[in-house]
């Protein structure tokens, strides 16, 4: 009886967990593009500013490595923004036009953690009235009851006393 009274909440609680994932990938994927969009305006203005003097952004950090110590420090941090920015634009891209449910299969592309901070730290829950929100709730249910009912199973047959065998009678 306490196993089934702590499947149903645990059903209850994935299921109040699972349905907020809908939301939270869209704040999740409106932040990531105002990222990108911001990433892309720095990049643009470095590669313009290279473009004016003659140079690749490649050749470009090149020579701003040699210009001492912040011009070195300045071009590895130039370095880490490009390399960001490639990486969240193959993300963005990967969950454009994606919905609820393809986002959840696209999910390891929702893994920035500076982006996933702010979206959480935004995010509100709420209890979602949609299909999809439905959806992901009945979802995050069975699966939180039955990994609950499953580990009490195993509990049981592994506290469960073993029968001794009697020798047989010759």
């Amino acid at each position: 009886m306490f196993v089934r009274a702590f499947a149903l909440a645990a059903g209850l609680t994935g299921a109040a967990g699972l349905s907020q994932f809908p939301e939270f990938s869209q704040q999740y994927k409106q932040r990531l593009g105002g990222a990108v969009d911001e990433l892309s305006r720095v990049v643009a203005e470095f590669e313009a500013d290279a473009a004016e003097v003659g140079m690749t952004p490649r050749a470009a950090l090149a020579d701003l490595a040699t210009g001492g110590r912040f011009g070195a420090a300045r071009a590895e941090s130039m370095t880490r923004t490009m390399a960001r920015h490639a990486r969240l634009s193959v993300d963005l891209a990967a969950l454009d036009d994606a919905g609820p449910f393809l986002r959840a299969r696209l999910a390891p592309h929702m893994t920035d953690p500076d982006i996933a901070r702010a979206a959480w730290g935004a995010y509100r829950p709420a209890l979602p009235l949609t299909f999809e929100g439905a959806v992901f709730a009945a979802t995050g249910f069975v699966l939180a009851w039955t990994a609950v009912m499953a580990l009490g199973a195993l509990l049981r047959r592994a506290l469960r006393p073993r029968r001794r065998t009697r020798p047989r009678a010759a």
